[in-house]
C-alpha cells in the first residue's frame, strides 16, 4: 500500500526520534552501570592511572596485579583506626601463606611476650624467624594515615611478587596484619606509562643527617619528594620514613615520638595519641631511591616523623608552621 509522502516522513521521523531515545537510553544505563562498577570496585584505575585501595576494617581492597614502573596509589582509610600500608618484595617462590605460617606467629609470640614484661625474651623470640624473611625487602608505601583520611602516594615498583601489609596494633596489642590486613599483589613485566609527579617539596632523609627539607613548606596542595639516601635497619626491624602529622594545640609531642615505635608496648597501638591527624607520608624505601606524596595542606602546625625509637634524638623528627 502506498503510504502518503507526508504520512512516511511523519512515521519514519517518530522511528527515527524513538531509536536515538532508545539509543540514549541505553548509553545512559551503561554509562550508570559502569560508574556504579567503579564505585563499588575499589581495584578500579581511574583516567589518570591511579591505583585505589580502600580499607574498611581490616583489609585492603584493591587489585591483585601492577605494571611495573611508576604507581600512584590513593589510599582511603574509611575504618576508624588508623592504618597504612607497606609494600613488602618477597623473595622468589614465598607467598602469603608462607607469610601466615612462618613470620605472623612469631611477632605475635615477641609481641606477647613484651607486653607481658618480658621484654628480653620478646626480643629473642624473634630469632625463630626464617632466614628468607631477612631477604624481603621494603619498597614503599603510605605513612599513617588517620580514620576518615585519605593520601596520594607515587613509588617505583619493579616485576616481582609483592605482600601488602600494615602492623600497627589493636587495642590488645595484636598487629593488624596478624588479624587479616595482607594481601599478596603481582606486579607484571609490562612497564606503566605513569612518570613520577613534579615536586614541591623536597626532603633528604638518612640515618646521618636525619630528615632534611631542602625547600619552604606553604599551605594548598603540595607534592613531597622523599629521597631516601641510605636505610638501616633500627632497633624495630624497619627503618627510616616519613609520616606527616597534623598537630593540635596542647598535643604531647613526646607522646607522639613515643607511639612510633611498635617494639614499645604502647607503641603503634590503637587508638593513636589524641590532638595528632596523620596524613600519609612515604614508608620505607631502599637507599638511593625516591618516593613522592601529595596534600592539601591549611595554616597550622605539623610534624615529619619517622617511625623508629628516639625519633628527635635521631633527628627523624621535625616540626614546622604554616601561618594563616
Amino acid at each position: 500500500m502506498l503510504v502518503p509522502f507526508k504520512l512516511r516522513f511523519k512515521i519514519e521521523k517518530s522511528n527515527v526520534l524513538y531509536i536515538v531515545a532508545l539509543a540514549f537510553m541505553v548509553i545512559v544505563f551503561a554509562c550508570d552501570k559502569q560508574a556504579k562498577v567503579a564505585e563499588n570496585d575499589p581495584a578500579a584505575v581511574d583516567s589518570d592511572n591511579v591505583i585505589h585501595i580502600v580499607t574498611n576494617n581490616m583489609d585492603f581492597q584493591m587489585q591483585d596485579s601492577l605494571q611495573a614502573g611508576w604507581n600512584t596509589f590513593k589510599y582511603d582509610n574509611k575504618s576508624n583506626e588508623t592504618h597504612f600500608f607497606l609494600i613488602d618484595k618477597y623473595p622468589e617462590g614465598k607467598t602469603i601463606e608462607h607469610m601466615k605460617k612462618e613470620v605472623g606467629p612469631v611477632f605475635e609470640k615477641g609481641m606477647d611476650l613484651i607486653n607481658e614484661g618480658r621484654q628480653q625474651e620478646g626480643f629473642d623470640a624473634f630469632n625463630e624467624l626464617p632466614k628468607w624473611f631477612y631477604e624481603v625487602v621494603f619498597v614503599g608505601g603510605s605513612g599513617l594515615l588517620s580514620p576518615n583520611q585519605s593520601c596520594l602516594t607515587t613509588l617505583k615498583l619493579d616485576p616481582g611478587n609483592y605482600i601488602i601489609e600494615c602492623y600497627v596494633k589493636m587495642p590488645n596489642g595484636k598487629f593488624h596484619s596478624n588479624m587479616g590486613m595482607v594481601k599478596q599483589i603481582v606486579v607484571t613485566s609490562e612497564f606503566s606509562q605513569h612518570t613520577a609527579p613534579d615536586e614541591t617539596v623536597s626532603i633528604k632523609l638518612s640515618s646521618l643527617n636525619g630528615i632534611i627539607i631542602k625547600d619552604s613548606i606553604n599551605s594548598g596542595k603540595q607534592v613531597f619528594m622523599i629521597e631516601f639516601e641510605d636505610q638501616k635497619v633500627y632497633g624495630n626491624f624497619v627503618g627510616h620514613d616519613i609520616n606527616l602529622v597534623m598537630i593540635s594545640d596542647h598535643a604531647d609531642m613526646a607522646q607522639l615520638e613515643n607511639w612510633m615505635n611498635w617494639a614499645d608496648p604502647e607503641g603503634l597501638i590503637t587508638p593513636a595519641p589524641e590532638g595528632f591527624t596523620f596524613l600519609g607520608g612515604v614508608n620505607d624505601l631502599p637507599a638511593q631511591s625516591k618516593g613522592y606524596f601529595e596534600v592539601d595542606l591549611s595554616p597550622g602546625n605539623y610534624a615529619l616523623i619517622s617511625e623508629v625509637p628516639s625519633a628527635n634524638e635521631k633527628n627523624l623528627l621535625k616540626t614546622f608552621t604554616i601561618s594563616k
